[in-house]
């Protein structure tokens, strides 16, 4: 076994690593950008070296250098985590010719599952089922063209290198083909430094399920079970879920037959993932293999009790796998959401900042969570947008579920926009309640999933207690001094204005002591009047009495801002107290501004040229994915504020139209 490895990746997986590192007695070298020269994973591990700049380019995808870390810091082992250099062959073989040993399978394999379209080929070979489309190599766009119109849509245009969504396209019409094939060329470009596609049938009503494999230097192969990761937006999944609700015996059966068949096709070795398309019909189809450990990895971890990292170091180090196929057994129901900066409401468009507060569930056998970033941490433009994974366990998928809901109802963050509400109404769905979990789920109840959140009585209440109990703690012991409502000869009394983040809605409330009991209050809103009593716990959750009902809320307060999650949901609220005054500027419907920081990839328009409302104006690329800036008018361009390549901040003005 290695004495020393070093992680060549940042953030979760880096941190989940080291975890499993350290306690097989391996110690560990991070390796840092200067984004990250205070980040977890680099406090985590044993020892630690700067890579170069922020940038991906200059520093996690510099191989050369990450082997020149290696080497220097006397690593015997790399294990690259997943994105970056993970399915990297050259990577593989540069490790290989430096005799540093890649945790990962064999160049060999990697290039033969890199491209999708020869993995398709090989896997035709091996009897395994495959969509159909067109996987060759002629990469001419008219040509794509009429293959496109064969195939039929809707269709998919994928690039043939990476995943994760990116160089993904949905074309509905021969019309729009040739300008998505241009943006996913683009995309996969930048993401992979490969612009080759493929075009594939999109098959209706479909499930995106994959089994876990697993490979040794000794001949063996086996599978851990599916897992189902269909809930997915803008390509790219949210939330996994093991065992499949959608699969039954007969079928899994089938499909991990097919799973081993195709890993043995390649003699794979180490952790992969082989990814099927389930269709409305329950037909299967071959998809394409992560050459990885994949993101979401830990619910098959939960539900079968083995260390999916552990057996990478193991397989690595040469040893036999530690179970083979008839040993290796599953029980309960395991579910993963990803927690993310981004912003629902905005197309999941993703957002940047300072995590002024990152609370998080008490953990424990069956609540996981898995994160690379702490309270006071930046979430960049530079790297992917995910904060967290949090897993829970249950003996089955009603156990697991509430699990979730309770654990998500405990977890919050202040000062970056996430999409921890969306996960809430998600898990508390009907239809998902009900197992109804294909790619078309967000899209389906998308209605009630992001429909406004009202602030109740209940959450005005906790916000209220909150606040309070905060200050009273912190008052001092002269009454002339506390700001907590004490009054001579008179009830304490404390009143409270919010006004709900992202809307318009006002509230004004207070508590007041009883003037017959010293520790009796009451809450007032309106013309409602309802006994108040609270107590927090050593986890910060609120247990709340307010009139006869009863309920656990946890409000978090940072600066005058609380904000109230609970089963039912969560709300901002601003203190009114604490609103900037000052007279609002006029909006400026002459200028387009720029929603998220990113960098320019594309201009579609130029000075003088007439647009109307709707045209696209502009590409951007913000944490790996391509997003298009639309025109919010009619009107003539007067000023393009950015060229091709150029960073933009956040807020700044991209567009100025004439006239205005």
């Amino acid at each position: 076994m290695f004495s020393k490895i070093l992680i060549a990746n940042r953030g979760e997986i880096a941190c989940r690593v080291i975890r499993t590192a350290r306690h097989m007695g391996i110690r560990t070298v991070a390796v840092y950008s200067d984004a990250d020269e205070h980040a977890q994973h680099v406090t985590l591990a044993d020892e630690a070296i700067r890579l170069g700049t922020p940038r991906p380019v200059d520093s996690y995808l510099r191989g050369d250098v990450i082997l020149a870390a290696a080497k220097k810091m006397g690593a015997e082992a790399i294990h690259p985590g997943y994105g970056f250099l993970s399915e990297n062959a050259d990577f593989a073989r540069a490790c290989e010719k430096n005799g540093i040993v890649f945790i990962g399978p064999t160049p060999e394999a990697i290039d033969a599952m890199g491209s999708k379209s020869a993995a398709k080929a090989l896997m035709e070979a091996a009897k395994v089922p495959v969509v159909p489309g067109y996987h060759g190599s002629n990469q001419d766009a008219n040509f794509l063209a009429a293959e496109a119109l064969k195939v039929g849509f809707p269709l998919l245009i994928k690039a043939v290198a990476g995943g994760g969504g990116k160089g993904m396209r949905l074309v509905e019409s021969a019309a729009e083909f040739l300008a998505q094939l241009e943006s996913a060329r683009r995309e996969a470009k930048n993401a992979f430094g490969n612009d080759d596609v493929l075009i594939e049938r999109f098959v209706r009503g479909p499930h995106h399920i994959e089994f876990q494999v697993f490979g040794d230097t000794h001949g063996n192969t086996v599978h851990l079970f599916e897992r189902e990761c269909s809930i997915q937006r803008r390509h790219q999944k949210i939330l996994e879920e093991t065992p499949s609700p959608f699969l039954d015996d007969a079928m899994r059966k089938n499909m991990g037959d097919a799973a081993v068949a195709a890993a043995r096709a390649i003699a794979y070795q180490g952790a992969g993932t082989i990814e099927f398309i389930v269709g409305e019909d329950r037909q299967f189809f071959f998809m394409e293999m992560n050459t990885r450990l994949q993101v979401e990895h830990p619910i098959t971890e939960m539900t079968t009790g083995c260390d999916l990292v552990e057996w990478q170091l193991r397989v690595a180090a040469g040893e036999r796998l530690p179970l083979l196929q008839p040993d290796i057994t599953r029980h309960g129901h395991a579910i993963e959401v990803r927690i993310c900066a981004e912003n629902p409401q905005n197309d999941f468009l993703p957002e940047t900042g300072t995590m002024a507060r990152f609370a998080t569930p008490p953990l424990s056998e069956n609540v996981r969570l898995d994160t690379g970033v702490v309270s006071g941490d930046t979430i960049s433009v530079f790297y992917d947008p995910m904060i967290a994974k949090l897993i829970t366990y249950g003996r089955d998928r009603a156990e697991a579920t509430r699990r979730m809901q309770v654990a998500l109802a405990a977890t919050d963050v202040i000062g970056v926009t996430t999409n921890l509400h969306f996960l809430q109404r998600v898990v508390q769905h009907a239809a998902f309640d009900a197992g109804i979990t294909d790619t078309a789920f967000i899209a389906t109840y998308k209605a009630a999933l992001l429909a406004p959140t009202f602030v109740t009585v209940p959450h005005l209440a906790a916000a209220c207690a909150a606040i309070w109990a905060a200050e009273t703690t912190q008052s001092t012991s002269d009454p002339w001094a506390t700001t907590h409502g004490w009054r001579l000869n008179a009830p304490a009394r404390r009143m409270f204005e919010f006004t709900n983040v992202g809307t318009a809605e006002k509230h004004v409330c207070h508590i007041e002591s009883s003037t017959q009991r010293e520790q009796e209050q009451f809450f007032c809103v309106g013309a409602s009047r309802q006994k108040l009593a609270y107590q927090q716990r050593a986890n910060g959750a609120l247990d709340i009495t307010l009139g006869e009902e009863k309920f656990t809320a946890h409000a978090y307060l940072e600066a005058d801002v609380v904000s109230v999650t609970s089963i039912e949901g969560r709300v901002l609220l601003q203190r009114v107290a604490a609103i900037q005054t000052a007279p609002a500027e006029a909006a400026d419907e002459g200028r387009l501004t720029a929603a998220m920081p990113g960098r320019v990839v594309k201009l579609l328009v130029s000075a003088g040229d007439t647009v109307k409302k709707g045209a696209p104006l502009l590409i951007m690329e913000a944490m790996k994915m391509e997003h298009t800036i639309v025109s919010p008018r009619e009107g003539v361009i007067e000023r393009v504020a950015f060229q091709v390549g150029d960073m933009v901040p956040p807020d700044a003005t991209l567009f100025a139209f004439v006239g205005d």
